[in-house]
């Protein structure tokens, strides 16, 4: 994937260049959030990895931006002195999640993991390829409880279910690329799945929400769900 990293301090931003490409991702590092804007013209990343306190503009007007906000491209803020406010903040604004400096490598990771996915994705759709299906999906109607980081919720419903994504019913149009809490139960005897998840498209079907830190016991509840409904 290409990722754009937003890092002034030149430690840590070399740090994050080096991570990503051992990763295989292609990373572009700039030192400005004004700089960040001038690839954007240029060329649309898949990623985003945005420092917060940067000079100049600061990472939270960078998340108010209409064009960054209209570009939809999950958004991974961090920082090493935003306060517990500010990082709700960020979350409100759009971006995909937050991690404190030192940057936990490991959870930078799995979080790019979750992304990939959307970013083939979007590539596909820009290219005019019809969508390739990664993974088993079902028809199953489930009630989904949709919390978002302003403190809205809403109540829904699932038209599908994938190991990775769920489709609601098309209800009042959402911000692409705003994270939000899913809750909602399983036909099965477990508890009900809570899981962070990030709109990745809205068509008239309805919107489509990824699933970012699915526990490893709800991905195979998902998949024992997904293949029993396969097979009713």
């Amino acid at each position: 994937m290409r990722v754009l990293v937003v890092e002034d301090e030149e430690g840590v931003g070399d740090v994050l260049v080096d991570y990503l490409i051992e990763l295989g991702h292609q990373p572009i590092l700039v030192r400005s959030a004004e700089a960040a804007l001038g690839r954007l013209h240029v060329d649309r990343p898949d990623a985003i990895i945005l420092d917060i306190n940067l000079p100049g503009m600061s990472g939270l007007e960078f998340l108010q931006l209409r064009r960054v906000r209209d570009l939809g491209v999950p958004i991974v803020a961090v920082s090493g002195v935003a306060t517990e406010s500010q990082a709700r903040e960020c979350l409100r604004l759009g971006a995909l999640d937050f991690v404190g400096k030192p940057v936990p490598l490991e959870r930078l990771a799995d979080v790019l993991d979750c992304v990939g996915p959307l970013a083939l994705e979007r590539r596909e759709d820009s290219t005019g390829r019809p969508e390739r299906r990664r993974s088993p999906r079902a028809a199953i109607a489930l009630p989904v409880r949709v919390s978002e980081y302003s403190g809205r919720e809403w109540q829904g419903a699932s038209l599908t279910l994938s190991l990775h994504a769920v489709k609601l019913r098309p209800r009042e149009r959402v911000q692409p690329g705003k994270a939000v809490r899913l809750d909602f139960p399983l036909p099965d005897s477990g508890p009900p799945v809570n899981v962070t998840a990030v709109l990745t498209r809205e068509d008239p079907e309805g919107p489509t929400y990824f699933f970012v830190n699915l526990s490893a016991t709800d991905s195979q509840r998902l998949r024992d769900v997904i293949a029993r409904s396969a097979h009713a």
